[in-house]
């Protein structure tokens, strides 16, 4: 049997605006049910669930009709994703928050949610994404690229598997996710000749109808159906969903299809690069929000409710980066007016990011004492992470005000640096600030001479930079890295001398079609590289010192400003370039004097190794190249695309084809053609030296601190309850990353006792033990419950599920007070062998996200009591569940790692549980099918 899946891929976004993409997805819902109306058999399948959002908000007609269709099991939804989206350039949390609002609003509207992911049209897919498929409910996987001539598979069905031991039932989808408007003979034909090349000796379905800008199935192609059902070479033709196909593929084959474990890469690998604009604009709101949240959540703690959480404004901005995701926008392969489009909506999601983000910081810095110093300037400093923080920062002041910087009473080190204001009253001034983590510290800015003892020395020359950690010469030659030296460990990490800022020739299309590698072979070659103008010492000071280092290729100008801390154990260089070449790639290369590495990518929550074979490869905010003794990590804030050759590192910074241009469509001489990436340009990386393994260098926390930083506030003099410094809560070790800290999703924003989600996930891919800690003044003073206390080592404490909760027990009176240290909690799961993690599981002992979100809920000191409500399951019908405390509606706290790899179809239960276990999904922020209650794991498979 050939299994036909009648859809329509939409590009909401592509060779059109989205007011185009919405229309095209009215008519072709229209067109659909119209074809259901007229033959029985038919079946559509619909993935991206912010079309039936358009739908629902403007024609509720037709929106009736679809639900109706659902109902019936006719019009089938999968994916369960805001849209299609990219799935190598999102974060890690992105991914996730793609299921979470796609997965909510469907079980909202139908009661119901998706439970095959379907990517058909995105450029990849990373190792990380079956278990991020899998904790939302996916537990089958639709998709087409890349196809046979790009990664060879067992078959076009296989089970995919993650590192942590989650899978998902796989299916590449043979020929075209889409098919012409007449008779499907020769669609059909190419699809099986396809499945047959592939050795296919399975359950098989291939989908067809019109797509792209949508349209449907039409009445040719199920005309045609009807006629080639069972006629030679044709097998017999059923019309199916893509749920039915897996259920038919999985009874009839699950048992021995193929294993295949990693990421599904590449196509397309010119898109990891294309429009640096959008790209930069999606890394920023995505970090601008995750900060957001975390302050709007703290200062609803600190302010004991009176700072409300913007929840639908941060909801609203998180589906405008959701639906900019969409991968013909965020892969920078639509048309130039379509990125107008862009930038305005992810300039709100940012702006409303940002106006939530100081809102909070606002309420919490109001709400310190900061008594009155004559000739001072208060300024508060904020550090997102839940780790302290020592970093840089500027701030602008008024001339004369900052000449020297205090913190706690004692002088800090500071420096004057180059104004953003050209006038002769504003100056510029950089400070060392250490900040506790996820806390702040008020520091002050005073009149006067700066502190003769924290000068430095003067600078040997003109071309060196040194620190207490690292050693850096430039060779004012080729305007690049002769030295950068361990001091330490006396690793010299520069290699020999090779051009730095390399401009390749790049005839490829906009997508790079056709390539794997921008290193002279196929149609790129490498024509030149930019020579250096000039070198010089443009900073020096108790802080750090900057060299600047200027230099030209045609036309273009590139200036790369290397700064380097006195006690920094990296090199920072911000980066602008005006770029005016076209058809040209630009691409800066590290090269080092490391053999025989390993070549690490940092991928959406997690990482991967990959061969040092000069192709080129997706990564986000870290590369890493490892020898035996010492290594180099490159950290960025907005690039995507690199290549590792043996030890040189290769950041594509730009590429300049024209815009949406499609091979083998011809460039025609003459052409007013609109190109890529053109003008100036700005970003930064960090150039990492460490010893021994990536792991031991604090190189997860180090990008996460360029990508969101501690930043500063100016403040007044006045009273309040706050210390000058305090901290939320502190995670050890490194490898544990907690990245997210909101409130649940359906919480009242005025609703003090709402739940708290702390998402984290382990980076190492390790077994690691965890220790959580706060502040005393923040656990007891600022809540005014100084009788609660922190969970304890062994405490079985009761955990009752409701609705998609988890909701602990309210705290006994007369518990010892939280102090001011750390507790060991929990043992975390991990696997030492491999080196590539996610998060989303479960661990032995407590779940570290259960006692963060317990520690939370001390925080807040959560009261109430205990009452019965009526939630949907997962299958739409009504469950009771018992809830200690005020509770959110949805959502809950995301176990941070998979322990172990549980047996298919068993469940482990822990018989001291008490109460209803029900059913958990993504829409509550934590896994379908999967319950963490004290030390066991509960795993709920479809069999069982």
């Amino acid at each position: 049997m050939l299994h036909l899946i009648g859809n329509s891929h939409i590009d909401p976004v592509w060779l059109w605006r989205w007011p185009e993409g919405y229309q095209a997805v009215r008519a072709t819902f229209r067109s659909v049910l119209e074809r259901m109306r007229e033959y029985p058999e038919f079946v559509f399948t619909c993935d991206s669930v912010a079309f039936l959002a358009w739908v629902e908000e403007h024609d509720p007609e037709l929106f009736g009709e679809i639900r109706r269709r659902v109902a019936e099991g006719r019009f089938e939804i999968v994916g369960g994703w805001w849209v299609e989206a990219d799935c190598n350039l999102p974060c890690g949390e992105s991914l996730v928050r793609q299921a979470l609002y796609g997965q909510r609003w469907l079980l909202t509207q139908f009661g119901v949610a998706a439970t095959v992911g379907c990517n058909l049209d995105p450029f990849g897919h990373p190792a990380t994404l079956p278990q991020l498929l899998r904790k939302s409910g996916l537990d089958r996987y639709l998709f087409m690229r890349p196809g046979p001539g790009e990664l060879p598979l067992p078959g076009a069905a296989f089970w995919w598997q993650s590192a942590d031991g989650s899978r998902v039932l796989a299916y590449r989808v043979p020929h075209e996710y889409q098919s012409p408007g007449t008779d499907l003979d020769e669609h059909l034909r190419a699809a099986l000749a396809q499945l047959a090349e592939v050795g296919a000796d399975h359950e098989v379905a291939c989908c067809y109808g019109v797509g792209n800008h949508g349209g449907g199935p039409t009445r040719a192609n199920l005309d045609s159906i009807r006629r080639l059902d069972g006629t030679d070479p044709f097998p017999q033709l059923e019309c199916a969903s893509a749920g039915r196909f897996f259920d038919h593929l999985e009874a009839a084959d699950g048992a021995r299809l193929p294993l295949v474990e990693g990421e599904l890469q590449p196509h397309a690998v010119g898109c990891y690069a294309a429009h640096s604009g959008i790209k930069r604009l999606n890394r920023r709101a995505e970090n601008l929000l995750l900060a957001a949240e975390k302050w709007a959540t703290a200062a609803g703690i600190l302010s004991g409710g009176a700072a409300p959480y913007p929840a639908a404004a941060l909801t609203h901005a998180w589906k405008q980066v959701l639906f900019n995701q969409c991968h013909d926008i965020l892969a920078g392969t639509a048309i130039p007016a379509a990125y107008d489009d862009a930038r305005d909506q992810l300039g709100e999601a940012a702006a409303i990011a940002t106006r939530a983000l100081y809102s909070a910081a606002q309420a919490i810095s109001g709400r310190i004492a900061i008594p009155e110093e004559p000739g001072t300037t208060p300024v508060v400093v904020f550090n997102p992470h839940p780790w302290p923080v020592r970093a840089e920062i500027e701030l602008e002041a008024e001339r004369g005000s900052a000449n020297r910087v205090e913190g706690g009473g004692e002088v800090v080190p500071s420096q004057a640096t180059r104004s953003h204001a050209t006038v002769p009253w504003r100056e510029r001034v950089v400070f060392v600030a250490d900040v506790p983590a996820l806390g702040w510290r008020l520091y002050r800015l005073r009149a006067g001479g700066p502190d003769p003892e924290l000068e430095p020395e003067a600078s040997p020359d003109q071309s060196t930079l040194e620190g207490e950690h690292l050693f850096v010469r430039v060779d004012p030659a080729t305007g690049w890295l002769a030295s950068l030296r361990d001091k330490a460990s006396g690793a010299e990490l520069a290699g020999e001398s090779a051009p730095h800022a390399v401009v390749i020739d790049d005839r490829s299309d906009t997508w790079g079609h056709g390539v794997r590698s921008f290193t002279a072979v196929g149609d790129t070659q490498i024509v030149g590289a930019f020579a250096c103008r000039s070198v010089r010492l443009v900073e020096h000071g108790p802080v750090r010192s900057v060299l600047r280092v200027e230099s030209e290729y045609g036309r273009s100008s590139l200036v790369e400003e290397l700064l380097l801390g006195r006690d920094a154990h990296h090199l920072e260089v911000r980066v602008t370039v005006d770029w005016q070449e076209r058809l040209k790639l630009l691409k800066l290369r590290f090269p080092t004097a490391l053999q025989n590495v390993t070549a690490t990518h940092e991928i959406p929550y997690g990482h991967v190794v990959r061969d040092a074979d000069g192709e080129e490869r997706p990564a986000q905010a870290w590369v890493d190249v490892s020898g035996s003794r010492a290594g180099l990590t490159l950290l960025n804030d907005g690039k995507y695309s690199f290549d590792v050759s043996g030890g040189t590192i290769g950041m594509t910074v730009l590429r300049s084809p024209v815009y949406a241009w499609h091979d083998p469509a011809p460039l025609r001489p003459g052409e007013p053609y609109e190109y890529l990436d053109q003008g100036m340009q700005q970003f930064t990386y960090r150039l990492l030296p460490h010893a021994g393994d990536w792991r031991s260098a604090g190189v997860v926390r180090l990008a996460s601190e360029l990508n969101q930083p501690p930043f500063a506030l100016l403040e007044s003099f006045h009273p309040g309850p706050l210390a000058r410094q305090g901290s939320l809560a502190t995670v050890t070790p490194e490898a544990v990353v907690v990245t997210v800290l909101k409130r649940a999703e359906g919480t009242d924003p005025g609703h003090l006792g709402g739940d708290l989600v702390v998402r984290a996930y382990e980076s190492a891919g390790r077994a690691a033990g965890a220790l959580v800690g706060a502040d005393d003044q923040v656990a007891a003073e600022m809540t005014g419950i100084g009788a609660l206390g922190a969970l304890q080592d062994g405490d079985h404490h009761r955990l009752r599920r409701h609705g998609g909760e988890r909701a602990l027990p309210r705290q006994r009176p007369g518990m010892e007070g939280l102090k001011q240290r750390e507790r060991r909690l929990v043992q975390l799961g991990g696997q030492a062998h491999h080196p590539r993690r996610a998060p989303v599981a479960s661990v032995r002992q407590q779940p570290v996200g259960e006692l963060l979100h317990a520690l939370v809920q001390v925080l807040v000191g959560l009261a109430g009591t205990e009452r019965r409500r009526v939630v949907p399951g997962i299958d739409g019908a009504a469950q009771h569940g018992h809830a200690n405390g005020p509770t959110a509606d949805v959502e809950a706290v995301l176990p941070v790692v998979q322990q172990r790899k549980p047996r298919p179809g068993t469940a482990h239960i822990d018989p001291r549980l008490r109460g209803p276990l029900l059913p958990i999904g993504i829409a509550d922020d934590v896994p379908v099918g999967d319950l963490v209650g004290g030390g066991h794991v509960l795993q709920r498979s479809r069999k069982t």
